[in-house]
């Protein structure tokens, strides 16, 4: 079904893995068409709970595959076609999408890390904002992502010098959730996915709704919009059962509606 990816769902979580180790897992149109579709197919189904996105080899993504750019061809329109899509369904997306950064991350792969909500990342891993060094903006979102992940300062600092940005740093910048070494890897990401899984999933994807909402109104109007949130959230079941695991003195077991 896919060229450019793969993708399996196990234990609630969707897995999707960038796959074209050989060219770091660079972006084609293809990818990003794929990365679309498994994105939509995750969050149609009651099975995936959480999404994980990773690359195959040494790599998470190394951007975009000049290969498949001409140079003809109208930079602002490749954006509106491809990554401008890709994004919006990331964003759209309300399950939690968590990037496991295995290896570099540059470029609109930066941007693709930036996107989701949690970066788990190798200690062997780094982030490189590239654009700059060809004459470029950073594209796909990622000043929209980054100043508000690390401030505009540093936002500004790491666009403009398009330095490297190894994993120790990133933790320490708010770039990384969680920093974690090769040899717990696997294990890790996957203990990781599966908590977040195993949690109310209706409500993380209210949470993710309104605190985007929240940059954007005013504080009457985030009010009445989370007072609406609140009244969807207590009408789930997982809210029933996060009540009754309370009184009860046990672990909520939430099945994510």
């Amino acid at each position: 079904m896919y060229e450019t990816i793969t993708f399996r769902i196990e234990n609630g979580v969707a897995w999707l893995s960038l796959n074209r180790p050989d060219k770091l897992n660079a972006f084609t149109s293809q990818m990003n068409k794929e990365i679309q579709q498994a994105i939509k197919k995750s969050a149609s189904s009651d099975e995936v709970r959480a999404i994980v996105i990773t690359g195959e080899g040494r790599a998470f993504c190394s951007g975009q595959d000049l290969a498949d750019v001409d140079e003809s061809m109208n930079l602002g329109q490749i954006l509106r076609d491809q990554y401008g899509p890709m994004m919006k369904q990331i964003a759209s997306c309300e399950k939690p999408i968590i990037a496991a950064v295995n290896g570099v991350a540059a470029g609109a792969g930066f941007s693709l890390a930036l996107a989701c909500d949690f970066r788990l990342v190798s200690e062997k891993a780094s982030f490189l904002n590239a654009f700059v060094n060809i004459g470029l903006i950073p594209d796909s979102g990622n000043l929209y992502y980054l100043s508000r992940i690390v401030g505009h300062a540093k936002a500004l600092e790491l666009s403009v010098f398009g330095e490297k940005v190894p994993a120790d740093m990133a933790e320490k910048m708010g770039l990384a959730t969680k920093v974690i070494g090769v040899e717990d890897w696997n294990e890790q990401v996957t203990a990781f996915a599966e908590n977040i899984a195993n949690r109310p999933t209706k409500a993380i994807g209210l949470i993710k709704r309104y605190l985007e909402a929240s940059y954007h109104l005013s504080l009457e109007e985030y009010l009445e919009v989370e007072a609406e949130g609140q009244r969807i959230a207590g009408l789930t079941k997982d809210h029933i059962e996060g009540v009754t695991a309370f009184v009860e003195k046990r672990k909520a077991q939430f099945i994510g509606n």
